[in-house]
Parts: structure tokens; C-alpha cells; sequence
């Protein structure tokens, strides 16, 4: 199934590192009650995600809370002590919250899964970007290829606000 404007979100336990160490979270005590902009790469420390995806995101922070968003997230399926390296490489620790798909299970239940083992990545999540309110998801901009960032970046984002 592949998850569409007006679906609720699947409850699915996924990783993040916090200061008490590496978390196991509900999807659904991230996204209840709140307006979050939830984007996806296909990895970790990977080309595009470090250089355009995450700066944007960090570079707009501040205009997507002004437009009402309360939280922003990137997911990846790498593990939890990936996704913790990255978001203090990439300076968005404790900006936005970097969410660890360890198994792919959110990533699959959502279906927005890709095998790109042909670049030696294995399956990943596509790239794209949602804003989910309370659960439920009210936009979704999937990009055509892994490689660009295009309707689910930051700015096509505060556009779409």
C-alpha cells in the first residue's frame, strides 16, 4: 500500500538517539497532536541528503515554524547511531529530528521503499517529503528520482504552507 493524502500513519517503533541514549519511538507519539514535516532520503551521509536535502531543511527552519509546522523530521533507513553522527555532522542536531527506519518497516508500511542495490545502497525509502497533522497525512510530495530535490524541498515546502 502506499500511503496517500487523508491516510493516518502507521504505528511503527522506529530508533533516535537522544541524550539518554538510543530511543525506541512510536510513530504515533511523534506525530499526534502536532504538524510535522516529515521528509525522507535515501540515506544517511549520502550526496544529495548532506549537501541540498538536510541544509535546506535546517537553512528554512525557522519560516516553516513561522508557517505553523512544530516539528520537522528526515527518516532514512540506517540505524540509530548513523542517524545521530549525521545530525551532528550536518549541524541539525536538536533542529530537526533525525529518525532511524532501522528495518525499513515505516519506509515498507508506507510504500515508499526502493531497491536501489544497483548503486549499492540496497532498498532504501524514496526521497520525498509529507506534512502529516496529527497523525494524518495532508500532503505528500514524492520525488521522480532519488537523486533530486525538487517538490520535497524545503522551499516547495513553504510554497505548499
Amino acid at each position: 500500500m502506499t500511503i496517500s493524502v487523508g491516510d493516518k500513519l502507521p504505528e511503527i517503533a522506529i530508533k533516535e538517539a537522544t541524550s539518554d541514549g538510543m530511543n525506541e519511538v512510536s510513530t504515533g507519539d511523534i506525530f499526534s497532536g502536532k504538524k510535522v514535516v516529515l521528509f525522507a532520503v535515501p540515506g544517511a551521509f549520502t550526496g544529495t541528503c548532506s549537501t541540498v536535502h538536510v541544509p535546506g531543511y535546517l537553512q528554512n527552519r525557522d519560516a516553516l515554524l513561522a508557517k505553523g509546522v512544530d516539528e520537522i523530521a528526515v527518516l532514512s533507513v540506517n540505524d540509530g547511531f548513523v542517524m545521530d553522527a549525521w545530525a551532528k555532522a550536518t549541524g541539525g542536531e536538536g533542529k530537526i529530528r533525525f529518525l532511524a527506519d532501522w528495518d525499513g518497516a515505516f519506509t515498507k508500511a508506507v510504500g515508499q521503499d526502493i531497491d536501489l542495490s544497483a548503486g549499492t545502497l540496497g532498498v532504501r525509502s524514496k526521497r520525498y517529503a509529507m506534512i502529516v497533522e496529527d497523525g494524518t497525512v495532508s500532503a505528500l510530495y514524492v520525488e521522480p528520482s532519488p537523486g533530486e530535490v525538487t517538490t520535497s524541498g524545503a522551499e516547495a515546502i513553504l510554497d505548499n504552507l
